[in-house]
């Protein structure tokens, strides 16, 4: 039966329609099937039958446990010490399996640790690479969402004027996005190069000679902070345009007000173009994060997750797990927490940057 909804958009649902039946069929049935698979332990080639296995594979993913062990100590009662001068501690897998009163720690392995006094403290985890493409990824996305946000409002307030030539640069500013990001990646790669790159040979000609050239991407020092500063490049020009976009819907008289009343530069964009942009921002927020937790494409091509795991993603891991490991329960239920993540983060951006009366 008809309704006045369906009588009155009837030609909106039909042009609605086939977007919508992609989005079922790629989008959200993929998910349901990945949450049911997430439940099982299904390889994607095996002899073995596809069996119910519960919550298994989040425990595996997400099970995290803490230590506390005291030095060791001569007979004397004195701190035995390492090589150099640190307290030495038991090994904590011959410490666990001595002590059966701590059966939850069983194959967990050290994630990291911190000292309290003479005591040490070891942060435990099932899967130690799962865990540091958590923190890889929320480390991306708190550098990467203010830092390109800003510096796109910046390029959208310098070529929001009416200047001769200014198409150019606003061509040239979102030339980066146009590129595929494969290849980019593979560019960057270049410029990395730890022998005669281009970033290198720069650095040690404005040095004069005095700079060492560094392995960009094969130190994990600075390999995510590398890929950081080329994702925050080549994005940054799509969400310029989405600024500008929210620049040019602000009235002109509210800047003719403000110049008359002989408001600073400061002062007119706190109050009149700031303002003014808050839709825009909470938009640019969101597209910002959303991206940056789907970072997988620079990860393969430019480090391929390494070196020593520094620049895992939750997104690579779920690749790699599914396709790479033939793992698809496994990389069904990193897709689900990564999903829960995202909707989190969502809700509390949501809630933060609401509309308050």
């Amino acid at each position: 039966m008809a309704t006045k909804l369906t009588q009155s958009n009837g030609a909106g649902w039909a042009f609605a329609l086939p977007g919508f039946g992609l989005m079922v069929v790629f989008i959200i049935l993929p998910f349901f099937f990945a949450f049911a698979l997430s439940f099982t332990n299904q390889r994607l080639i095996s002899p073995n039958p596809t069996a119910y296995v519960g919550a298994a594979n989040y425990r595996q993913l997400l099970g995290v446990g803490t230590i506390t062990l005291d030095p060791l100590r001569d007979d004397a009662g004195a701190v035995q010490r390492a090589a150099d001068g640190s307290p030495a501690y038991p090994r904590l897998r011959e410490f666990t399996r001595a002590n059966p009163d701590y059966p939850q720690l069983d194959g967990m392995r050290e994630w990291f640790s911190f000292g309290r006094g003479e005591s040490r403290t070891f942060v435990l985890a099932r899967d130690v690479v799962f865990m540091k493409a958590i923190v890889n990824t929320v480390i991306f996305v708190l550098v990467v969402a203010p830092l390109q946000g800003a510096l796109a409002l910046g390029l959208a307030l310098l070529i929001n004027q009416r200047l001769r030539g200014i198409n150019l640069f606003r061509a040239i500013y979102f030339m980066p996005v146009v590129v595929s990001i494969v290849v980019v990646s593979l560019l960057w790669r270049f410029i990395y190069s730890a022998d005669g790159g281009l970033l290198n040979n720069m650095l040690t000609g404005l040095s004069f000679g005095l700079f060492t050239p560094v392995d960009w991407l094969g130190t994990p020092s600075t390999a995510l902070g590398s890929i950081i500063a080329m994702s925050i490049w080549q994005a940054v020009g799509f969400h310029m345009v989405i600024w500008l976009s929210g620049l040019q819907t602000i009235s002109p008289t509210l800047y003719e007000a403000a110049s008359i009343e002989g408001a600073t530069k400061w002062q007119t964009f706190r109050y009149v173009t700031w303002p003014g942009l808050r839709n825009t921002a909470v938009l640019v927020l969101i597209v910002i994060t959303m991206q940056a937790f789907a970072l997988f494409a620079q990860i393969d091509v430019m480090t391929k997750g390494g070196p020593l795991d520094s620049t895992q993603t939750i997104v690579f891991q779920a690749v790699d797990r599914g396709y790479g490991k033939q793992d698809i329960s496994g990389g069904s239920a990193i897709s689900v927490i990564l999903f829960c993540i995202v909707l989190t983060i969502s809700l509390i951006q949501r809630y933060l940057t609401r509309e308050r009366t």
